[in-house]
């Protein structure tokens, strides 16, 4: 069993598929959810793939979801997996791909090799690394279940159930330009503004439950001119809804008085990515995911996710869902890396998770 997993998820990194460049990739899952697991697969108009896979053993009736993405980060191209003592890599000058395609070869075994499961829906989606937009776009008239498990954490202990509200600004502000040498006296500097907006506003950890970031600045054209532009793309998170509302507007109105006083003009977009939640520890899709991780010998614990995942969106979109864990560790990194026998364990987890579905 772990020859095949593990084989299946060396080939699945092969595959490149960076954010955006998914759907070969995808393509390649359809064939191999309908080869394996006798799953009747769907594309949606975003790309993000569904396969309804029947109902195995006593399995019941009442449909449940199991979610991956099906994108990686950068560097992600050409990527060739190294299995030394037993653990998996990459070569190095790339991430390995287990985040979160480790995820999609334990579930698809997990599937495969299960006595009894009830009717899944398995939701591979495109996109999450860059904001989650697979799992907002996804055409829930293709959904029916109503309790998902979306794999893609690191602890296998643990089961995250909530997180934050997430607000992304973009902020352009606009002076004037002068030469620096000859009429500086005639310009308004972009980037003077944003510095007099920056140092002012609250920034970094706020309290337990806000953060603040600025993480892009692009301003300027050229060494001898008073800029006319900058542009500006930040966030901010709480597990509170209405503190992250507040620290964004704090945010803005910082840029918007700065721009006032300089007599420079300023816009700021800011949407909304996703809303806070919190799941009750005694809420049906919780009590499963405890009693799962209890069978494989696991001490089961909860946790609220400082950061973003599909499951929060599924959560919003009228899916109860959870986030489990698939093992790896260091992602987003050339050192991403997993152990073959957390792959096991992971798997043997699903599995227990299907045979608790499948009695609920």
């Amino acid at each position: 069993m772990s020859d095949r997993m593990i084989r299946a998820f060396c080939d699945m990194v092969r595959i490149d598929s960076e954010s955006g460049n998914e759907a070969r990739f995808i393509d390649y899952m359809r064939g191999e959810i309908t080869r394996r697991l006798g799953g009747r697969c769907i594309v949606d108009g975003h790309g993000n793939l569904i396969a309804r896979v029947p109902a195995k053993g006593n399995g019941g009736t009442r449909a449940i979801l199991l979610g991956a993405h099906a994108d990686t980060v950068k560097p992600g191209v050409g990527i060739e997996p190294m299995i030394v003592d037993g653990v998996i890599r990459s070569r190095g000058d790339t991430v390995l791909g287990a985040d979160n395609k480790a995820a999609i070869a334990e579930i698809v075994e997990a599937v495969e090799t299960a006595d009894v499961h009830p009717p899944l829906e398995i939701v591979l989606t495109r996109g999450e690394e860059i904001g989650l937009v697979g799992a907002r776009n996804l055409d829930m008239s293709l959904i029916s279940a109503r309790t998902g498990f979306v794999v893609d954490s690191g602890r296998l202990d643990t089961v995250t159930i909530g997180g934050p509200t997430h607000v992304a600004f973009d902020v352009t502000i606009t002076g004037r330009a002068a030469h620096a040498g000859l009429r500086p006296e005639a310009g308004i500097s972009a980037i003077r503004v944003a510095a007099q907006a920056i140092v002012r506003m609250p920034e970094g950890r706020i309290d337990e439950e806000t953060t603040a970031n600025l993480g892009i600045i692009h301003g300027g054209a050229i060494r001898n001119g008073v800029p006319a532009e900058v542009r500006i793309q930040g966030e901010c998170r709480s597990l509170n809804h209405e503190k992250c509302l507040r620290q964004a507007e704090a945010m803005k109105r910082a840029f918007e008085d700065a721009a006032r006083e300089a007599g420079a003009t300023v816009k700021v977009a800011m949407s909304v990515e996703y809303e806070a939640s919190r799941l009750a520890e005694d809420a049906p899709t919780v009590k499963m995911a405890k009693a799962a991780i209890a069978a494989v010998g696991f001490e089961p614990r909860t946790e609220i996710s400082r950061g973003g995942s599909d499951a929060l969106i599924l959560n919003m979109r009228g899916v109860e869902t959870v986030l489990l864990g698939y093992g790896g560790k260091s992602a987003h990194t050339t050192d991403e890396h997993i152990a073959v026998a957390d792959m096991v364990k992971a798997t043997e987890l699903l599995r227990a998770l299907l045979a608790q579905a499948a009695a609920a």
